[in-house]
């Protein structure tokens, strides 16, 4: 048996007892070497334990602590996987931004740079700033936390205003409901995005960075200080960053667990130590931000992506993707799906091929009814809308949003009524009360959808519910209450019958 294995640190792994597991490790073999990773995002695996062979990396998996004595000993072969590099699900994706998680081990610069870390920022150092953001922009890369705006103008807006002090603020507020990449990067791969904030900082000539985590991630806010602490004692922040002759430095800021932090505007706010209320635009963070000063404000895969970008340059990155989405994104398969976990992969798959064929289906063996992609607010699609491909343009064609690229999966058994009162009570909860369309509107939204499952004119109130979603789609000052309508309206026009007297019985 080896002497080196590498069992995850990850939140998903250690929830299901991956910390047991080396415990039981080191105490059966106190001489292995034991690396821990980050997860490589097969959860139905974790905790999967690999071990070092000349052959590569053989997986066992998923691994209690009563497995431990015979791994050790040779044998648990119902739990062998064979080389973790060509199990299936690993296989047929184009990992570029997660290239390293599950791989290296998260607290160590060494293992970081003999992976590629910090190539992408030696070539921005060689390009100049303007030659960067030329590079970002010319790569077509768009903002992965929702909006879909395209990085490089951006960049370029914030490079091109005039202003004493400039800032780099990460987005790292994942409050999506199926959404994890954020997570996996900050506990997996930490320093891709110091070295992404950094190569940004360095483009628009910003000296100062934030990263907004919030407070519900606790592995993730340590294993990101960590590498922030290791980064600065090495030269890769600070006074003069890699020896480049420009200053640049991180500040972690955690959130108190509010949803409508995930806002821009509203994180900003919360960073100047204020309640978190949407900010009304213009001014633009670009021009005014935190602080009033010019900001960019990115998520954390966006920010990720970077140096992979400036590492294989722009062309090779636009050569994935379709249409206007170009590049890869990292998709997470949750909820009542058999494979669950990340899937990195160039955007033109199919919504069908990632749930049926990648996710395998439910769990729980019954037939699909609805996913809902893009979180709390994304629309619900039935099977019939399964060949869409997963694309920007092509979901909001037909009045959905890839968000942050999470897929909740359900079975026929789901109340797509009940679905529908979550998503107004949710925002009804999470509003911030600036506006009165999502403040006020929200709160109506339940009780119509109350009176239409009591049967009390239901004509008459769906009709109402419609009205109520147009207002608030058009009228709200966010996306917390302009994008509540998607999974109300998704769910009364995919499944009427949910809506319609007498209220649908689930299926046993």
């Amino acid at each position: 048996m080896t002497a080196r294995m590498f069992l995850p640190m990850d939140a998903a792994a250690v929830a299901v007892g991956a910390d047991d597991v080396a415990a039981a490790l080191l105490a059966a073999a106190p001489d292995i070497t034991l690396v821990r990773t980050g997860s490589r995002g097969l959860f139905w695996l974790e905790p999967l334990l690999e071990v070092e062979t000349p052959e590569g990396r053989i997986g066992y998996g998923p691994v209690s602590a009563a497995d431990v004595p015979e791994i050790l000993a040779g044998g648990a072969n119902s739990l062998r996987l064979g080389l973790v590099e060509r199990l299936p699900f690993l296989r047929r994706q184009t990992r570029l931004t997660f290239s390293r998680c599950g791989v290296v081990d998260p607290r160590s610069l060494d293992d970081f740079r003999a992976h590629g870390g910090f190539v992408g920022l030696a070539r921005a150092l060689s390009l100049g700033p303007a030659g960067t953001v030329d590079e970002v922009a010319a790569s077509g890369l768009r903002g992965r936390g929702g909006a879909g705006f395209p990085t490089g103008i951006k960049w370029k807006t914030v490079a091109g205003t005039v202003a004493p002090q400039k800032y780099i603020v990460c987005n790292a507020d994942e409050g999506d409901s199926g959404t994890f990449s954020d997570r996996m990067i900050m506990e997996g791969d930490p320093f891709a995005l110091i070295e992404g904030m950094t190569i940004a900082g360095f483009s628009v000539g910003a000296t100062k960075g934030y990263i907004y985590i919030r407070s519900e991630y606790p592995h993730a806010i340590a294993a990101f200080a960590d590498a922030v602490r290791i980064a600065r004692a090495a030269g890769y922040l600070g006074a003069n960053v890699m020896d480049g002759g420009f200053a640049f430095d991180i500040e972690v800021r955690v959130g108190a667990g509010a949803y409508v932090c995930g806002e821009e505007t509203a994180l900003l706010d919360s960073i100047e130590g204020k309640r978190g209320q949407v900010r009304p635009k213009p001014p633009l963070p670009a021009h005014e931000g935190l602080f009033g000063k010019p900001t960019v404000i990115n998520n954390v895969i966006s920010l990720a992506t970077v140096p992979t970008i400036l590492a294989n340059g722009a062309a090779a990155y636009k050569d994935l993707g379709m249409g206007r989405s170009r590049g890869t994104m990292p998709i997470q398969l949750a909820g009542n799906v058999r494979f669950g976990g990340l899937f990195e992969t160039a955007f033109g798959v199919t919504l069908g091929e990632l749930v049926e064929d990648i996710g395998g289906g439910t769990s729980t063996g019954r037939l699909v009814r609805a996913v809902q992609v893009g979180g709390p607010l994304g629309a619900y699609f039935p099977p019939a809308l399964f060949d869409t491909p997963f694309d920007y343009e092509a979901f909001a064609a037909r009045d959905g949003l890839i968000g942050h690229g999470g897929i909740v999966v359900f079975d026929d058994r789901v109340d797509m009524l009940a679905q529908a009162r979550f998503a107004m009570e949710f925002c009804a909860i999470e509003s911030c009360g600036k506006c009165t369309p999502c403040r006020i509107g929200s709160t109506r939204g339940v009780e119509v959808l109350d009176r239409i499952r009591r049967g009390e004119k239901s004509d008459a109130n769906r009709a109402v519910l419609a009205d109520l979603c147009n207002t608030m789609k058009f009228g709200s000052l966010c996306a917390l209450g302009g994008f509540t309508p998607y999974p109300v309206m998704s769910a009364l026009t995919h499944f009427p019958e949910d809506f319609a007297p007498p209220p649908r019985v689930a299926a046993e």
